[in-house]
């Protein structure tokens, strides 16, 4: 009962603007940050290690570049009121949840196969809209049977 009013609360403030992040995507996360009185937005670009194991506002996403020769990993929250947007730049091809194998791996060893996001949207419009397509047909079908 109680985790269900939890749930329902935070629903109220869930961003509905996040995209899908997976692990082995290259990303932008856009965050605000406060100096004394000012405020500034800095990007941050680099691998998806890891998205976080919570669901709802506590996902999150472990996100890693490499600055002259020294890993930076940054642990972001998702539903923070930090993040301005993300994102995504590139999707790699990957055959694991979490890329952390990748913090052993410099140069060329570092390179993951690209996928194509642009194609890959499209091919995910399109099943979408055969899918919508079908379900008008249904919907047709059954209007004439009876």
């Amino acid at each position: 009962m109680s985790q269900q009013l939890i749930s329902a609360f935070e629903k109220q403030f869930m961003k509905k603007d996040i995209p899908d992040v997976r692990p082995g995507f290259t990303v932008r996360v856009h965050q605000r940050i406060k100096e004394g009185e000012k405020e500034r937005v800095q990007i941050f670009e680099g691998l998806v290690l890891a998205v976080g194991s919570g669901s709802g506002m506590a996902k999150t996403i472990t996100v890693r570049k490499v600055v002259d020769g020294i890993g930076v990993e940054k642990v972001f929250a998702l539903q923070s009121a930090n993040i301005e947007k993300i994102e995504i730049k590139k999707a790699s091809k990957v055959r694991r949840a979490k890329l952390y194998y990748m913090r052993g791996l410099v140069g060329r060893a570092a390179r993951l196969r690209e996928t194509d996001i642009k194609m890959k949207e499209a091919m995910e419009k399109e099943m979408e809209q055969s899918a919508a397509e079908l379900a008008e047909q249904k919907k047709t079908e059954e209007g004439a049977a009876e």
